[in-house]
């Protein structure tokens, strides 16, 4: 259960402060899916990917395709999780305005330095487009993705903070709080979850993007996900999920999200031809699309519940290289894409394996990205564009989707403060 509320300073929102210490966990996970994302891009030059990427090779191998399956069901979905989690603390400190204000500038302002600086001088140079009406009217055929690129998901986060803010208003003071979810109650969701998304996937299939609001790029195969992730981290927060599920618990989904994920790649690599389920899994009515669906809210549901648990029991002190790496893991995440595509191009020559050319992607892009995360830090503009720079208190900045630390227990002061969590 959750401790009382306590006042807020000044007398906004009370404050709920969950626990006895900040949640190093949160560190561990947020570094390892920014990682798990940039291996993910690292890798899909290589496979039959289903999306679009602008580098192909030759070199390929369809034991790349569960590999982007079984990511793509967890890895921005424990994100999303951890966003609404961290959603709570910081409005119930700043309140809605200047929750709404510091999500901007921190997530709205980089997105659109990015897509316009960066981006749309790529696509402009990629499609010559002969007048400005025909260049509009190919990036809202395209959802606008061109411009967004992977920072589709920074916009989603700006969109459900306003989603947040709404609820807020609506559920009054003190939101409600509930217990941490058992067994059925978990099951009830992760099933209700698997049929909304094989619905909405008679329509639109896996890596099929339409514009949300005329303006933000959406995958509608994927957002039933994405939005009940993101719901359950903030109602999660509420209710002290994330210190009070219990381990036994934790371990048990964990395995049901292992044996789905075990399931994805069976059937993804060893379905007979005749059955065609690689080509019909994507979408449609059909039993494909479903058991598709099916191992995809398993995988992300089980694991969404398992790994922060497993992680916050073996975890329950600072790791110095995971605290300096989750500092510079929002601006690793917007930097990767920009390092990784180059190294591919330079590999496309080169006569190796699709693995090792993976290999050589994966560890650079990693290394690179918070390596060039981490120099971004001695640049004023930058590092108050990517959320690199040091407040006032030594802190690190606040560059998070919805919160700069992690809460803390009543007494607890800057000392405890976390590193920005991630988008």
């Amino acid at each position: 259960m959750a401790v009382p509320e306590a006042p807020a300073p000044g007398g906004g929102v009370p404050a709920v402060r969950p626990g006895s210490a900040r949640l190093v966990a949160l560190d561990v996970i947020r570094v390892a899916v920014v990682v798990m994302v940039i291996v993910h891009h690292a890798a899909q030059p290589y496979g039959p990917t289903g999306g679009e990427w602008p580098v192909t090779d030759t070199a390929r191998s369809d034991w790349f395709r569960p590999f982007y399956s079984v990511n793509a069901a967890v890895g921005l979905g424990l994100l999303f999780l951890l966003a609404g989690y961290l959603c709570g603390p910081s409005h119930d400190r700043k309140g809605s305005r200047r929750f709404l204000r510091e999500r901007w500038s921190r997530l709205g302002v980089p997105l659109v330095v990015f897509a316009l600086v960066a981006n749309l001088p790529l696509v402009l140079a990629g499609e010559q487009p002969r007048s400005a009406g025909e260049f509009v009217g190919f990036l809202y055929r395209e959802a606008w993705s061109p411009l967004y690129l992977h920072l589709w998901f920074v916009g989603h986060l700006l969109l459900y903070s306003l989603l947040y803010v709404a609820w807020r208003r609506l559920a009054g003071r003190p939101p409600r709080s509930w217990p941490a979810p058992g067994h059925r109650t978990i099951l009830a969701f992760a099933v209700g979850l698997i049929v909304v998304t094989w619905v909405i996937r008679w329509w639109y299939s896996v890596d099929e993007w339409v514009p949300l609001l005329w303006i933000v790029p959406v995958e509608p195969a994927r957002l039933p996900q994405y939005l009940g992730l993101f719901a359950v981290g903030a109602v999660a927060y509420r209710g002290d999920w994330l210190r009070t599920l219990p381990s036994g618990t934790g371990r048990w989904w964990l395995g049901v999200g292992l044996a789905a994920a075990a399931g994805m790649v069976a059937v993804q690599t060893l379905a007979p031809a005749g059955w065609r389920y690689n080509e019909l899994a994507d979408g449609g009515a059909g039993w494909q699309s479903s058991v598709r669906s099916t191992l995809e809210g398993f995988i992300g549901v089980g694991l969404a519940v398992g790994v922060p648990v497993v992680v916050r029991d073996l975890v329950r002190r600072p790791l110095r290289l995971v605290s300096a790496l989750a500092v510079t893991s929002y601006a690793a995440y917007i930097l990767h894409v920009y390092l990784v595509v180059p190294i591919q191009y330079a590999l496309t020559g080169p006569a190796l394996s699709p693995f090792v050319k993976f290999g050589i992607v994966a560890v650079l892009g990693v290394a690179l990205s918070f390596g060039a995360a981490h120099l971004s830090r001695r640049v004023p503009g930058v590092r108050r564009l990517l959320g690199t720079a040091v407040t006032g208190r030594g802190a690190s900045g606040q560059t998070s989707a919805c919160v700069a630390r992690t809460p803390d227990s009543p007494g607890t002061g800057p000392a405890a403060a976390a590193p920005p969590s991630l988008p």
